[in-house]
């Protein structure tokens, strides 16, 4: 009935987006980018960039490409390339990451491994 996507060239600069007042309870899976500024309460998972705003907040674990977070954050992440934690954010639980940064005010209250890909 339906066809498969099989070339997702047509997602490559596409945003979603949830915004400040929005509570999410279930997973999110997705192949583009994705900014969260309202509540998720379940697993995200998107092979491109995640922005977790300011107002933004996920309790369950992320899979993704690479993630920015200036909001909360409690779960398992795990991000293919780059963490970028910005100074507002407060993070708890597992992190496994390709490259880590954290900006001087940051709460940052998880156990961390780096991992480098293997080409």
């Amino acid at each position: 009935m339906f066809d498969k996507v099989k070339n997702q060239d047509h997602l490559l600069g596409k945003t979603n987006r949830i915004v400040e007042g929005t509570t999410i309870n279930g997973d999110i899976t997705t192949l583009a980018d994705f900014r969260l500024d309202g509540k998720l309460s379940g697993n995200f998972t998107s092979e491109g960039k995640i922005v977790i705003g300011p107002t933004g907040e996920v309790i369950g674990d992320i899979v993704c490409k690479s993630i920015d977070i200036e909001g909360k954050f409690s779960g398992k992440l795990q991000a293919e390339d780059m963490l970028n934690i910005k100074s507002k954010a407060h993070i708890t639980g597992e992190v496994i990451v390709g490259k880590l940064a954290v900006e001087p005010g940051a709460r940052f209250e998880a156990s961390c491994e780096m991992r480098t890909q293997n080409k």
